[in-house]
């Protein structure tokens, strides 16, 4: 059994701002490639989606199809991110892309004690 000090930090606060980016990510992003490609926006999708789906760190997930460290999780989270605020930026209104960029940083910042414990405690593969 674990102890406390290396038991997976609770993330639900966290967990609501990152799912609401990944929303976002989700929504934003092949709308903004859409113009240029719609092979692209549906890839993007697949990605955005399919990646962390079939990727995830061991004890993060209640199930890992394909068990990864947990750096491999934090740019995971990162790619949604950045997708969200570059997507928003590009194709909404500058109201709407500041509120998913504070909404990105928020997650930053909530994500810090998940990602502490995925860099240093998680099970890896």
């Amino acid at each position: 059994m674990m102890d406390r000090t290396h038991a997976r930090p609770d993330d639900r606060l966290a967990s609501v701002f990152r799912f609401a980016t990944e929303l976002v990510a989700w929504v934003a992003t092949p709308w903004a490639l859409a113009g240029t490609s719609w092979l692209l926006a549906a890839l993007s999708v697949v990605v955005l989606i399919g990646l962390p789906t079939v990727f995830a760190t061991p004890g993060d997930k209640a199930q890992a199809m394909v068990p990864v460290p947990g750096a491999v999780t934090i740019l995971l989270v990162l790619l949604q991110l950045t997708a969200a605020v570059v997507s928003a930026w590009l194709v909404w209104p500058a109201w709407a892309a500041v509120v998913v960029s504070v909404l990105a940083a928020t997650t930053l910042v909530t994500e810090r004690p998940r990602w502490r414990w995925l860099l240093t405690s998680a099970r890896h593969p």
